[in-house]
């Protein structure tokens, strides 16, 4: 589970993001990396308990290496300063929607949805979306999704004009014009370290379960 002393060496990565530095604290990250291993370990079977599939994963298949690819970035910091898990059927390199945990000081959250979908895959999320817009609706609407998710789904980036194919009357051209489909829950630190971890993700997960399903569907 995520300690106090995970936390820390996050803060003091964040103000010590480079190679000397992390070579002489890696004991350090390999106790925050192990943390947040057996955090994995256990959700894993709690969130197959609703879907099904997501019991099939290693634990190496979720999370996520600290390393950051620089090749591209204006950001050449050799680090992450967060640890980060996805679940979805096929593991965390599958492009198909699926349940992500953040951990990071103050910014913790747990997530779900369609982040970044290729051009193919976002064509027909749309199509689901248009031809079943009262279903997407439903889903959206329910009395415990609007409680976890009071800011409904995030399109994070949004077309400015309707995508190609769709008109600006259409009902659904606010969801249409999204090219990520996310939903968040921010959790604190205390929460993050709290016993209840597990299950608190779990159930999160579960209430966006008919969404992740949606979006799949879409896709398949």
């Amino acid at each position: 589970m995520p300690t106090k002393n995970s936390l820390q060496f996050l803060k003091d990565l964040a103000k010590n993001n480079n190679k000397p530095w992390f070579d002489i604290n890696r004991s350090r990250y390999e106790v925050a990396k192990a943390d947040i291993q057996s955090m994995v370990a256990e959700l894993i079977p709690s969130i197959s308990v609703f879907d099904p599939p997501i019991g099939n994963l290693a634990v190496k298949e979720c999370t996520f290496r600290i390393n950051r690819d620089v090749r591209f970035s204006k950001n050449k910091s050799p680090y992450k300063i967060n640890m980060s898990a996805y679940f979805s059927q096929g593991g965390k390199k599958a492009s198909v929607a699926g349940y992500y945990f953040h951990f990071e000081p103050g910014k913790s959250y747990a997530a779900g949805g369609f982040y970044s979908p290729q051009a193919e895959e976002l064509s027909k999320i749309r199509q689901e979306i248009d031809y079943s817009l009262d279903d997407w609706k439903k889903i959206l609407s329910q009395k415990k999704f609007k409680k976890y998710f009071p800011d409904g789904v995030d399109g994070i980036e949004s077309l400015v004009r309707p995508p190609k194919g769709y008109d600006e009357s259409n009902p659904a051209i606010h969801y249409l014009k999204m090219k990520h489909f996310i939903v968040s829950k921010p959790f604190t630190d205390a929460e993050v370290q709290s016993k209840t971890l597990v299950k608190d993700l779990a159930e999160t997960f579960s209430i966006m379960k008919p969404m992740i399903d949606f979006l799949n569907r879409a896709v398949e």
